[in-house]
């Protein structure tokens, strides 16, 4: 990096400060972690997507197509699942938490089962969250600190301190728009290394002639995913996926804030049909992007020799380092802070939410003045967990990052199944929900120790499916009384029937036969 380099990163830092500061006002809680809810689609829109393409997506994921071993176009198998759960949050699970008035998704299950049931899940979102943010932190830190020069700390620095300040200052405004602006500078830094990468092979003919033909199947329809090899067959990513990206879109509290933040229920759904249709397309580019960059790699024995054989996520900044002139170097160091910010912002201020909502402020009646100074407290402790976090990380981060979405694995299908019994049934109870959620937890786990040839894709299906079974079954038998259901469940069948039902069924076949037929094209 030179001058110019550090000048842009200068700039980048100095306006997210001043968002912050702009957005400084807010007048209640309401107002702090779900912008008084006054958003739109697109900015919402913008900022799950932000949040999704986060700095290890725009790292490993194109190194994984373009020069891991066993890696490829597969990669996109990913969203298979996405068109299908976006359909089903619109329709049956969003509805009722949005109406409910929460700010804490979790406090859906207080009303509707127990104040234990709320707290479990609760506890599990905050440590889960911070150690999986202060991984990814770690993890873009120390690539920057060995490719591009800067030291550990300073990337610390930029990323946790300025992350921290504006998103204390401004709550969800300054997340959700400071997200919207780094997704559009993450995105032109993917079409800027493909671009660049296509000139350095001498355009896209040059490219296709020289690709490795092998990491061009993406889409596997022999494989089950119940043995090793078969991880990425079609069955467990769009059965198995299903369920995690309704889990983690409408159970996570760092997603479905965003979708309690929505100005209404028509903006709720505009939100999940954009993210339904952006995923695939966005995930599509950096795809293409790893095997431009990937089969450069291949040619250019000095390129290649850059990247130790143990670390191909190295591949696209050693070609930000080597390939592109500085300017966009700082362009492109910006995109990868921004994705890192973007992740990091998400997670202080769900942490910080849950934090106030379910323990702090749960039975109590905090004045306006009480429940903002927790708020910023909260804030403040969780960026300053999740900083130090990454500090300590080192020791363990090279198998951590496969452990968190495992460990997401093991809970979401369990969780999504409580809020779905919490949601959907009238007859389930605390007793039976709780015995659920434990006994599908703990078959995964069993899994994952036992039976390490079923694919963790297919744990978020199976433990929501012995969750439910569970739940509603010894609910009939076991002693308890259910509570009303804090809003009656009226699935929305206009969506599941309607024009976003057809949109979205399309384009779920659409991106099977893109994905098909890509090798034909490439």
């Amino acid at each position: 990096m030179n001058t110019l380099d550090y000048i842009i990163v200068a700039v980048y830092a100095a306006a997210f400060l001043g968002l912050g500061y702009f957005f400084k006002e807010q007048k209640d809680g309401k107002d702090y972690f779900l912008g008084g809810k006054s958003f739109g689609w697109l900015p919402l829109g913008l900022s799950i997507m932000a949040t999704q393409l986060s700095a290890i997506s725009f790292i490993s994921a194109p190194a994984f197509v373009g020069l891991r071993e066993g890696g490829g176009l597969q990669w996109l198998s990913f969203e298979f699942g996405v068109p299908i759960a976006m359909l089903f949050l619109m329709a049956v699970l969003i509805p009722p938490l949005y109406q409910a008035g929460i700010v804490s998704i979790y406090e859906y299950l207080e009303r509707r089962f127990s104040a234990s049931t709320r707290l479990l899940l609760s506890a599990v979102f905050l440590v889960s969250r911070a150690f999986a943010t202060g991984v990814m932190v770690y993890a873009v830190s120390i690539i920057l600190e060995s490719v591009i020069g800067l030291s550990f700390f300073t990337t610390l620095g930029l990323i946790g301190i300025i992350t921290l300040i504006y998103s204390l200052q401004g709550g969800m405004k300054a997340v959700v728009y400071g997200d919207m602006i780094q997704m559009i500078i993450l995105f032109l830094g993917i079409i800027l290394c493909m671009g660049y990468g296509l000139a350095e092979l001498g355009g896209w003919e040059a490219f296709t002639a020289a690709v490795d033909r092998s990491r061009l199947d993406a889409v596997d329809f022999q494989g089950w995913g119940f043995q090793k090899g078969e991880e990425f067959g079609f069955w467990p990513m769009a059965l198995g996926g299903f369920f995690l990206y309704v889990s983690y879109y409408g159970t996570d509290q760092s997603q479905a804030q965003r979708t309690l933040s929505a100005r209404d229920m028509g903006v709720v759904r505009k939100t999940l049909l954009f993210n339904g249709l952006i995923r695939f397309p966005v995930t599509l580019t950096y795809c293409i992007m790893g095997l431009v960059i990937g089969t450069l790699v291949a040619l250019t024995p000095e390129f290649q020799a850059e990247i130790p054989a143990d670390r191909p996520d190295m591949m696209i900044p050693v070609f930000i380092r080597d390939y592109l002139p500085h300017g966009i170097i700082g362009l492109l160091i910006v995109a990868i802070l921004s994705a890192a910010m973007s992740s990091l912002s998400s997670a202080i201020n769900s942490l910080s939410a849950v934090t106030v909502e379910d323990f702090i402020g749960r039975g109590r009646a905090l004045s306006t003045a009480q429940y903002m100074k927790y708020s910023r407290l909260a804030a403040f402790f969780w960026g300053v967990l999740c900083i130090v976090l990454a500090v300590y990380a080192g020791d363990i981060a090279d198998t951590v990052i496969e452990a968190i979405n495992k460990i997401g694995s093991v809970f979401y299908g369990p969780i999504l199944a409580t809020f779905l019994l919490a949601v959907m049934t009238r007859r389930a109870h605390a007793l039976g929900a709780n015995i659920g959620l434990a006994v599908g937890v703990l078959a995964n786990i069993y899994l994952w120790l036992y039976v390490p040839e079923i694919f963790w894709f297919w744990w978020n299906a199976i433990g929501a499916g012995i969750t439910l079974l569970l739940g509603y079954g010894l609910s009939r038998v076991l002693p308890g009384e259910p509570r009303a259901a804090a809003v009656p469940f009226e699935p929305d069948w206009k969506q599941l029937l309607g024009r976003e039902a057809f949109i979205l069924l399309g384009f779920f076949a659409l991106i099977i036969l893109v994905s098909i037929y890509l090798q034909d094209w490439i």
